[in-house]
C-alpha cells in the first residue's frame, strides 16, 4: 500500500488542546506574528515563528509560566524563535534575493537586512534585549524586570549592543 493510500486508511486522532490554549492563540497569534515579522523580514519566516512557539506553549504542560504576562512571554519567545532563524539563515550563508536588488546603501530594506545580518552574530541574549527594545518597544524598567536587572544594566548594555552593531554594519 502506498503512502498516501495508507495515510488515506488512518483514522483521523482527536487531539485535545489544553485548557485556554485555542483562546491564547486567538487572542495573541497576531502578535507573536507582528513581532517576529519585525526581527525576520519575511512572512514565511514569520509564520514559522508563530508556529514553533505555539507548539512550544502546547509541549508545555503549565503553558505560559505562572507569573508572567502572556503577551511579553510571548513576543520575548517569539524574538528568540526569530533569532534562532536569523542565525541559522546566517550560517548557511543564505542571501535573500531581496536583498540582491537594492539600488544602493541608502535603501531601507537593505539596511534592515544588514542589520538582522548583525544581529544574528550577536549572542542571543544580546539579540534579544535588542530586539525586545528597539523592535517591540518594552521600556527599560519592563527589560530589567524580564532579564532579572538592574535598569542601569540594561541601558549599558543596550549602549554597548548599538557600539557592538554599529561595528557589525560598518557605519
Amino acid at each position: 500500500m502506498g503512502t498516501l493510500n495508507l495515510a488515506m486508511a488512518m483514522e483521523a486522532v482527536p487531539v485535545s488542546l489544553p485548557k485556554g490554549f485555542q483562546q491564547l492563540y486567538e487572542q495573541y497569534s497576531n502578535v507573536v506574528l507582528k513581532a517576529a515579522l519585525r526581527v525576520t523580514g519575511n512572512m514565511a519566516d514569520a509564520e514559522d515563528v508563530l508556529q514553533t512557539v505555539f507548539m512550544r506553549v502546547f509541549n508545555q504542560p503549565e503553558g505560559v509560566q505562572a507569573g508572567t504576562a502572556p503577551e511579553a512571554y510571548l513576543r520575548r519567545a517569539a524574538s528568540n524563535a526569530a533569532i534562532d532563524i536569523l542565525r541559522r539563515r546566517a550560517t548557511a550563508r543564505e542571501v535573500d534575493l531581496e536583498a540582491r536588488q537594492f539600488p544602493g546603501k541608502e535603501s531601507t530594506a537593505y539596511q534592515k537586512e544588514r542589520v538582522r545580518q548583525a544581529l544574528a552574530k550577536l549572542p542571543r541574549e544580546e539579540a534579544e534585549l535588542f530586539v525586545l527594545r528597539n523592535l517591540d518597544g518594552f521600556s527599560y524598567d519592563e527589560l530589567a524586570e524580564m532579564f532579572g536587572v538592574e535598569r542601569g544594566t540594561v541601558a549599558s548594555r543596550l549602549h554597548r549592543i548599538r557600539e557592538t552593531l554599529r561595528g557589525l554594519i560598518g557605519e
